[in-house]
């Protein structure tokens, strides 16, 4: 299976809402590694790893987020597989 990288924004009403626990949640469910964090400008910004179909749908998700939030805008940018994490985590 290829391996991908992809560096994502995700905007609306993200913070607060329980998008950083689920976003790790979900991403390591799909066996995918990188991180998560909220922004100063209220976005939350991810970077997932791992295999394209997973990374794929983690990005799907993200179009969604848990109950609470309000996805206006999902920024993806496809980047080349560095391998560089080994788990999955928030950042603060």
């Amino acid at each position: 299976m290829k391996k991908t990288r992809a560096h994502v924004l995700i905007k609306g009403r993200v913070q607060g809402v329980l998008f950083r626990a689920e976003t790790s949640s979900e991403a390591q469910e799909l066996g995918l590694s990188g991180w998560v964090r909220n922004r100063w400008d209220g976005s939350v910004e991810a970077i997932f790893e791992g295999e394209k179909i997973a990374v794929e749908e983690m990005i799907g998700w993200c179009h969604k987020g848990p109950p609470a939030a309000i996805v206006k805008k999902v920024e993806v940018k496809w980047e080349e597989y560095k391998g560089e994490f080994t788990s999955f985590s928030i950042r603060y």
